[in-house]
């Protein structure tokens, strides 16, 4: 394995990780590939594992022959031109819905985040000729990062922080990018109000969201389409290590947000 240089990151995404379904133990899935690929993972090295592992490890498929379309649904739906057996579920995934127009609906989820469709996507959950099937996000994604990296830590005798991504839009940028969903075992934001830039500047309002930038350049390796690379191990980068900590601290409370 190549050294990591100081303040360099490295990436090893886990080869020919095994097709996950309902009822896999999911940590089971990560050490044995882990131990299978020879990778051993340092002290402070935190795994990335993508939304739709977990979704499918947790049982949240949706065949949408089963859905029940609702009143409002059936109204969204035809405003927005989508079908109503997936605006019935996104909204039962959703607190409320931020914009719509035709083939698209943002909504902020349950967990807070907020994105197009309730995160509820259809991509890779099944061949095609089979039943219609979407998958919705994990119910807790902290939670599940949480017992994923509980799991980790006793296969491997320390902590084992651990991060769940998904790829979402951006307001005003084209593309989509990763972004964290779900953490455990570290700060997901780096405050570093007071400490000194290089001139000596104390600084005020930084605050690194360290999560999302190790989101981001994970899912530069998991891939969008057929890559196969759901897990990923990072090492090199500084996590201030926190059992409390989760997702929540990214979101911008809604009273500091100036575009809702």
């Amino acid at each position: 394995m190549t050294a990591v240089l100081p303040g360099a990151l490295h990436l090893s995404p886990l080869p020919d990780f095994p097709a996950v379904e309902a009822g896999d133990v999911l940590a089971d899935l990560v050490i044995t590939s882990t131990r299978q690929s020879g990778y051993q993972p340092p002290f402070g090295a935190v795994l990335v594992i993508a939304q739709k592992v977990v979704s499918k490890a947790e049982g949240r498929l949706v065949h949408l022959q089963d859905v029940v379309v609702t009143a409002e649904a059936r109204a969204l739906a035809e405003a927005t031109q989508k079908d109503p057996r997936l605006v019935t579920l996104i909204l039962q995934e959703s607190r409320s819905v931020i914009r719509t127009r035709p083939g698209l609906i943002i909504t902020e989820h349950r967990t807070g985040h907020i994105l197009a469709n309730a995160g509820i996507d259809s991509s890779n959950v099944g061949a095609k000729g089979q039943s219609e099937s979407v998958l919705l996000w994990p119910e807790n994604p902290d939670a599940s990062a949480r017992d994923l990296s509980q799991r980790l830590s006793a296969a491997w005798d320390r902590p084992v922080p651990v991060l769940i991504n998904d790829s979402l839009g951006r307001p005003w940028r084209m593309g989509t990018v990763g972004f964290a969903i779900g953490t455990a075992g570290f700060e997901p934001v780096w405050d570093q109000v007071g400490e000194k830039d290089l001139d000596g500047r104390v600084m005020k309002v930084t605050a690194p969201a360290i999560a999302d930038a190790l989101a981001a350049a994970a899912s530069l390796v998991q891939g969008e389409t057929n890559q196969g690379l759901p897990a990923v191990w990072v090492e090199g980068c500084d996590l201030r290590h926190d059992d409390q900590a989760n997702t929540s601290v990214l979101l911008r409370p809604a009273e500091q947000d100036l575009f809702r």
